[in-house]
């Protein structure tokens, strides 16, 4: 990867003299990814696994919209955006990874590696060991990443995509994820617990103790004796019998157990945290609960990356002429046949779908000539009902 690294910014052009910004808050915007390790929490993992995978099923569409009718835009530009980022990742690879950062991290930062003329040629996610703030003389706005290879680059914020969540103490970066450490310590502590206790049930059961001194190699040689002889499965009988030079006496362990609700409890602090019910996380939802899960996570986070790409992507000028960049999900693909039926039903007579935008809610193939729309006679613009009921007299 630092190989890499060398040859992705060997060309970029240091600034001649730039200061760490210090934000209104009065803290300096340096970023280093949180410490607390959430992700070796199988919990968490899990958790935000759920979330990454289906938010990189989002599509990102260059679109331009002029007089309310919205177009496709620049073919290469969506082949970036919906196939190939870069050489090395697909375009689910890039939001995924984006979106585990983000949730890990709070911070979620890429490289927009353009041409002379401005043009995107690829997207980059990077995963630095610390990012910092810094401005140079005219008020251009820096970010500098450190990576783990010792690599140092300084990338104008222009060309650095950058998304945050729990976006509140720094005027720049999100929030660390500390507020969740405790959580994530308890459900560590609950699995060495378990882990303790299965032990626990496997060592001690009992004392032999003799009522004479023994050397430790004969204490330890009667030991093995009474071992091979009693607590083996082949002593069928389950009786032990000993003269009066030892003594058995047997240890009822009661290792302390975690009850499910215990267990629950940390679970569901941790999904609650992101946003989400276990059932996402175990994929046993039904039609509600998915809407809920992209209503209030997934469409919010499209949102966010829809917003910084179309800002970093496109000129104001470019912007005010309908240039945005959209990230999408045909949400009636998780909808119940019954429910796609139903809206079918309602909607295709006002010829609100082609036949081939009808066939992919029904996950099925298009047809030749499938982009054209039917709409019943029954319903008529507005204009010729006026004339319907006037006559044809516009007086």
């Amino acid at each position: 990867m630092p190989n890499l690294l060398q040859r992705l910014f060997n060309r970029k052009k240091e600034p001649s003299r730039v200061d760490r910004v210090d934000v209104m808050s009065g803290s300096p915007a340096t970023f280093t990814p949180f410490s607390g390790d959430a992700y070796e929490s199988d919990i968490y993992r899990a958790a935000v696994d759920a979330i990454a995978r289906n938010a990189a099923k989002l599509k990102a569409s260059h679109v331009v919209t002029m007089g309310g009718q919205r177009r496709p835009g620049d073919s290469f530009l969506n082949r970036i955006l919906q196939v190939r980022p870069n050489p090395y990742m697909t375009a689910y690879d890039l939001l995924y990874k984006l979106t585990t950062h983000y949730y890990l991290f709070n911070n979620a930062f890429a490289y927009l590696q353009k041409d002379e003329r401005g043009n995107l040629q690829a997207i980059w996610p990077l995963r630095p060991l610390s990012m910092e703030y810094l401005m140079d003389a005219t008020g251009t706005l820096y970010a500098r990443f450190v990576f783990s290879g010792g690599q140092e680059v300084t990338l104008p914020f222009s060309e650095v995509f950058t998304v945050r969540r729990h976006f509140n103490g720094n005027d720049l970066l999100g929030d660390p994820n500390t507020a969740i450490l405790p959580t994530l310590d308890l459900a560590h502590t609950q699995n060495e617990g378990l882990k303790n206790a299965i032990r626990a049930n496997a060592t001690i059961r009992g004392i032999l103790k003799f009522q004479q001194v023994l050397s430790p190699e004969k204490l330890k040689a009667e030991k093995e004796a009474f071992i091979n002889d009693y607590l083996t499965i082949t002593n069928a009988g389950g009786i032990a019998a000993l003269d009066s030079k030892s003594e058995y006496i047997p240890l009822e362990l009661k290792p302390y157990s975690i009850d499910d609700k215990q267990l629950q409890a940390v679970k569901q602090k941790i999904y609650d945290y992101l946003g989400i019910s276990e059932k996402i996380v175990n994929s046993t939802y039904n039609e509600e609960e998915w809407a809920a899960f992209y209503e209030s996570v997934i469409e919010p986070l499209a949102l966010q990356f829809s917003l910084e790409l179309t800002d970093k992507l496109f000129t104001p000028r470019e912007q005010a002429f309908g240039n945005s960049i959209l990230l999408e999900s045909n949400r009636l693909q998780f909808a119940s046949n019954t429910t796609k039926t139903n809206i079918l039903k309602e909607l295709m007579p006002l010829g609100l779908f082609t036949i081939n935008q009808a066939l992919e809610i029904l996950n099925l193939p298009s047809v030749e000539d499938g982009d054209r729309r039917l709409q019943t006679l029954n319903v008529v613009s507005a204009e010729k009902a006026d004339q319907y009921q006037l006559g044809g007299n516009n007086e």
